[in-house]
This record gives structure tokens, C-alpha cells and sequence, in this order.
């Protein structure tokens, strides 16, 4: 497929039987923070829209525990839909199948027809199920030559568990907190994302 000008992003979503567990700092469980938490992002998305229309932005949503559902496929920017996409995410229960959720989403990245793309996931634990999200990794900065970005928020484990990224050209962000997790998804979208892309006119069509 041509590409043109545009970033997608994928976000990935731990719906784990851990992620039942009430939050550090907080009455809720961690899946409910979670999803407050992604859609605190929508309001950096309207504004960038908003400033650069000529910049397409495409988001899907993904939730994975010991399978992989994509709740909305990477499609252009629409508030609503995402926000729908987010509260159908399933009750939490089941394994954590980081790697078959990176690997499901990654073709889907490369039909949306934009230069610049992303997964973005959000995870409390270690993989349990599938395959395994280091071999995933490194599989996806090789074929894509590091045109596919690779972000983790580690909520409430260790970013440690998922050290190998420096080495696949992604980068990992713990947060042990509601308000951590904010933080950390606000410095990848807004910090990362949303402010590299615009600087981008071509970028390498890799598979």
C-alpha cells in the first residue's frame, strides 16, 4: 500500500484477571484507572487535530488478556468512537498475551497507509500467554527497519520486565499510580507521538 503523510497508532490494552486488582493510591481497580487514564489522551488528540488538520491521525484500540480483540480498527480520529472502543473493553480475567497483541496489530498498522506508527501498550504484569513480546519486538524493528515505534506503560510492575526495548528501538515508562499512569501516557502521546509527527514528510514503507 502507498503511504502517505499521517501517523497511526495502535493502542493496546492489558485486560488481565491482575488488572481486577484496586490501583496503588486508589478505590479502584486498575482497569477502570486504565481506561480513565487513555481517555485523558483524547483531549491532547482534539487539540492537535485541531492545529493540524492536514496531519491525519488514525487510532485502533486493542485489548488482550489470554487473546487478542480488536475493539476498533485503525481508522481516523473520531472522539466518539474511541471513547465507545474504551468502555467495551472486556471485564478482566485470563492470561496476558502481550506478544499476540503486538503481533496482531502490527499489519493492521501498516493498511491504515500513514509514514509514521505506533504501539502504544499498557500492562501490568509479565507475558503468560502466546508469544513472546521480546522475539515480537525485536521481529518488528527489524522488518520495519524501526519504522514502527514500540511504547510500554508498565502500571504497577517493574519497567524492568520489559528492559529488551532499548534494544528493539521502543522505550518503557513505569507508573505505579493512577496519576503516574497519566503522566506517563501524556509524556509518550504528547511528547512522543503526537510531537514527532508533524515533523515527519517521508518515512521508509517498511513490512
Amino acid at each position: 500500500m502507498e503511504e502517505g503523510l499521517g501517523a497511526a497508532v495502535a493502542i493496546l490494552v492489558d485486560t488481565s484477571g491482575s488488572m481486577r486488582e484496586t490501583a496503588p493510591g486508589d478505590s479502584r481497580p486498575k482497569h477502570v484507572v486504565a481506561q480513565e487514564a487513555l481517555e485523558s489522551m483524547l483531549d491532547a488528540t482534539d487539540a492537535f487535530v485541531a492545529r493540524r488538520p492536514d496531519f491525519p491521525i488514525k487510532i485502533g484500540v486493542y485489548s488482550f488478556s489470554s487473546s487478542v480483540r480488536r475493539l476498533r480498527p485503525i481508522e481516523p480520529y473520531d472522539r466518539t468512537a474511541i471513547r465507545e472502543a474504551l468502555a467495551g473493553l472486556p471485564r478482566p480475567g485470563g492470561g496476558t498475551a502481550i506478544g499476540e497483541a503486538l503481533h496482531d496489530a502490527r499489519p493492521d498498522l501498516y493498511r491504515a497507509g500513514v509514514f509514521r506508527k505506533y504501539l502504544l501498550v499498557v500492562t501490568d504484569g509479565e507475558n503468560t500467554s502466546g508469544r513472546d513480546p521480546e522475539k515480537v519486538s525485536r521481529e518488528i524493528y527489524r522488518k520495519s527497519e524501526g519504522a514502527v515505534q514500540v511504547y510500554f506503560v508498565a502500571f504497577d510492575t517493574s519497567p524492568d520486565k520489559f528492559g529488551f526495548l532499548k534494544e528493539a528501538g521502543g522505550e518503557v515508562i513505569g507508573a505505579g499510580t493512577g496519576p503516574e499512569l497519566r503522566t506517563a501516557l501524556d509524556r509518550i502521546y504528547q511528547g512522543k507521538i503526537l510531537a514527532e509527527a508533524p515533523d515527519v514528510e517521508r518515512a521508509p514503507a517498511r513490512k
